[in-house]
């Protein structure tokens, strides 16, 4: 069954961010600040009615006081009825100790917020009681109120309320305003953040036009980090060491073809010739044999030249691919003595073994291989009668080992670039089973695939060549 690849969701824009940033930001603010308006607005109010209620009890709580031995409930009434003369909209509702109703003014029904609310000595704003009766809004309070002396001697229950649908008319269009502001205010705000990121995203375009112009042809090319903003500067500079490692690939990259060219050339002309001087003229069996043997050896050269390349495609491009395994250093040393053991006779060149180390966990056959190329090289440069010493140490877990050879010394200036493909000290060296010079670039790549490094390092007596690895994970 075909897998069906996933749909990768694109991440928002910068512009779209920020402006959903400040849009969300503004309008949080507008709404804190309207709150906070409404709420001030809504206090003053129960203040301002808060005190015209209390005026408004204090008209009417006076006739109570005021009322005589004499007084009678009609003269009672006539004054209550009068007793707020001047105040519109203003309720009130008197009642005795037993509950009888002695005075109740029009408007709403004042015996209902008696009966609900408990009466209190003063009227503030926590005291008040808002409620809505037929259509109509109205706030409102309950007093307990003593009365004058004689048979008026008496305690009262005073409910006074007034119309506040006024302030609520107010209040309700003083939002809608707020709202209003509040939606322009938040278009304002982003319509200035999407041109300010349009206007502070006009380095990162420049930048970008500057960077697409570029060519393969242009690598020398870098951006001024001067020029841009601030923000902007590491990533001007990240991109020129990016475009300084992509220009040294490139120039690694033509030297590389040039020397595959040079190299394939040598073997490619030596078979040419050696074919066209057999063609040349009749020739034995014998000498035809000849010809192939040789040009034989010249495809074995060719075969091991392009495996070497392949070689190092493999491990450069794909670093991680390591089959790693405990491997016994020493043990792996020992069994290329025995490979080489032949080779070194014949040049009457001594193997030496120093060191004890742990097993450590790396590819077997990969860093079998870079030992068999310094070894090699090692017992090619190595003096008659001389000796070749691989030394093992660790510290830390870090695994070194050092194969140094005598021999003449090899020139400051080319030891740095005795790690560089198709390099040789002597380039007039091309003798036959040398190698093409891949042997110490090998080395390199499957030390770093490791995570290690390779020196080296040359004297009047010694050259060393120094492989460091990590400690195993």
């Amino acid at each position: 069954m075909p897998t069906r690849a996933l749909r990768i969701r694109r991440p928002a824009s910068l512009a779209l961010r920020v402006t959903a940033l400040v849009g969300i930001a503004t309008t949080l603010v507008f709404l804190a600040f309207s709150w906070l308006i409404v709420r001030a607005l809504e206090h003053h109010f129960a203040e301002q009615d808060a005190g015209e209620l209390r005026a408004v009890a204090d008209a009417v709580v006076k006739p109570l006081r005021d009322a005589g031995m004499n007084a009678d409930d009609g003269s009672l009434r006539r004054r209550l009825a009068g007793a707020v003369a001047g105040h519109h909209g203003v309720f009130y509702y008197v009642a005795n100790t037993e509950g009888t109703t002695v005075y109740a003014s029009g408007g709403p029904k004042l015996s209902s917020l008696v009966a609900s609310k408990s009466p209190t000595e003063t009227i503030n704003t926590r005291k008040l009681a808002t409620w809505q009766e037929q259509g109509k809004s109205y706030r409102g309070a309950v007093l307990r109120v003593d009365g004058g002396a004689g048979r008026n001697a008496d305690r009262y229950t005073v409910a006074v309320a007034m119309d506040i649908d006024f302030h609520l008319s107010f209040l309700e269009d003083f939002k809608r305003m707020l709202w209003l502001a509040t939606c322009v205010v938040l278009c304002i705000a982003l319509l200035v953040a999407w041109l300010s990121v349009q206007w502070g995203h006009r380095p990162i375009r420049k930048v970008s036009a500057r960077i697409r112009a570029i060519r393969s042809s242009q690598l020398n090319v870098r951006l001024n980090p001067h020029e841009v903003p601030l923000e902007l500067e590491e990533l001007v500079a990240s991109f020129n060491d990016m475009l300084a490692r992509i220009e040294d690939g490139f120039v690694q990259l033509a030297n590389f073809s040039a020397d595959i060219a040079h190299e394939l050339r040598t073997p490619v002309t030596n078979l040419t010739t050696q074919t066209e001087v057999a063609l040349g003229q009749s020739r034995s069996a014998e000498e035809y044999r000849e010809v192939l043997y040789s040009n034989l050896e010249e495809f074995g050269r060719m075969s091991r030249m392009i495996g070497d390349m392949l070689f190092l495609a493999q491990t450069e491009n794909d670093p991680r691919n390591l089959h790693r395994v405990e491997m016994d250093l020493g043990n792996t040393i020992k069994g290329l003595f025995d490979y080489f053991e032949a080779f070194a006779e014949d040049r009457n060149v001594t193997l030496r073994l120093q060191g004890r180390i742990e097993p450590i966990r790396a590819d077997r056959e990969m860093l079998r291989r870079a030992l068999s190329n310094l070894l090699s090289n090692a017992i090619r440069h190595t003096p008659r009668g001389a000796a070749v010493t691989v030394r093992l140490g660790q510290d830390q877990g870090r695994t070194t080992v050092r194969v140094e050879n005598p021999g003449s010394k090899i020139a400051d200036e080319d030891l740095p670039r005795l790690f560089d493909r198709f390099y040789r000290v002597d380039p007039s060296r091309q003798r036959k089973g040398e190698g093409a010079g891949l042997g110490l670039a090998i080395v390199k790549s499957i030390v770093e695939a490791h995570g290690g490094d390779v020196h080296v390092a040359s004297d009047d007596t010694v050259t060393r060549f120094d492989i460091l690895l990590p400690p195993s994970d």
